[in-house]
């Protein structure tokens, strides 16, 4: 009996070193399940190449993997109305809020934030250089009638555009007044080749600045501030939205992590974004 009950502790001792074996061949720890959520948001955080810096560092804290929907700020929102997407993040205050009041959004936070600039070719023809009103600037631009690429897309920047047309009492319309319907960095490429104005993010401006020859000519306007936010779609209106993937995005986006990832994101040396999570 003694030899029976010593073989049997060798055989289990055996037993389990082999399986520690395997376990430590096997990689260790579990691999964490990878889990896919869609954002739709602006063209300018996409073509800015900050998501390419986010994306992965996500992944790597957790696991979650974002499919990308680069669109303007209104078709993100009507995106995540119809239920296509499980979050979005984009910058149009205004139309944020009546998203979040019209109960297809919850969780909305505050990102980062950079600010407008318009510009145009070296040469000025309409002589808004140095100006920092905007409205002002668009008058000069509409008084000479030269040539304007609007985003036309019902972006955000589409709308803020619009505000600043409305606060200077112009109703922009004209062979002059290109709606290009584009993203914002097809839009500056068409403003280059027709030695246009146009008005940008900061941050897709720097991140195209060495692909285009179009300076700032007018900036420091207050209403040019361009603030971004992040909004979970409601699970109560599409129950299919992956909402506990998205909680967890929205609060390592908005935690100390992926903040300094945006404040030190740049291009040239000069800063895209500016962190304003709290």
């Amino acid at each position: 009996m003694a030899i029976k009950s010593a073989l049997a502790w060798v055989c289990a001792g055996v037993i389990s070193i082999t399986a520690a074996v395997l376990a430590g061949c096997g990689g260790g720890e579990a691999k964490k399940e990878v889990v896919s959520i869609k954002l739709a948001t602006t063209t300018s955080t996409d073509n800015s190449g900050l998501l390419d810096v986010l994306k992965p560092a996500l992944m790597k804290a957790h696991g979650i993997e974002l499919q990308i929907i680069p669109v303007g700020t209104g078709k993100a929102i009507k995106h995540g109305e119809n239920g296509d997407v499980d979050v979005i993040l984009v910058h149009a205050r205004a139309a944020e809020d009546k998203f979040v009041a019209d109960g297809f959004g919850v969780n909305r936070r505050d990102v980062m934030h950079n600010d407008f600039v318009i510009l145009g070719p070296k040469e000025d023809p309409a002589g808004v250089g140095g100006g920092k009103d905007a409205s002002a600037a668009l008058t000069k631009i509409a008084g000479a009638k030269k040539d304007f690429v609007s985003r036309g897309d019902d972006s955000g920047t589409h709308k803020k555009e619009k505000s600043l047309w409305k606060a200077a009492g112009i109703e922009p319309s004209g062979s002059w007044y290109l709606a290009a319907g584009q993203g914002m960095g097809a839009c500056l490429t068409m403003a280059n080749e027709k030695r246009a104005y146009v008005m940008s993010d900061r941050g897709t401006y720097l991140a195209y600045r060495d692909k285009i020859d179009l300076p700032v000519l007018v900036e420091g306007d207050p209403k040019l501030f361009n603030p971004y936010g992040v909004i979970a779609v409601n699970p109560e209106k599409h129950p299919h939205v992956k909402y506990d993937a998205v909680k967890t995005f929205i609060e390592w986006l908005t935690g100390k992590e992926a903040q300094a990832l945006i404040a030190g994101y740049k291009r040239n040396g000069e800063q895209l974004f500016y962190p304003d999570a709290r």
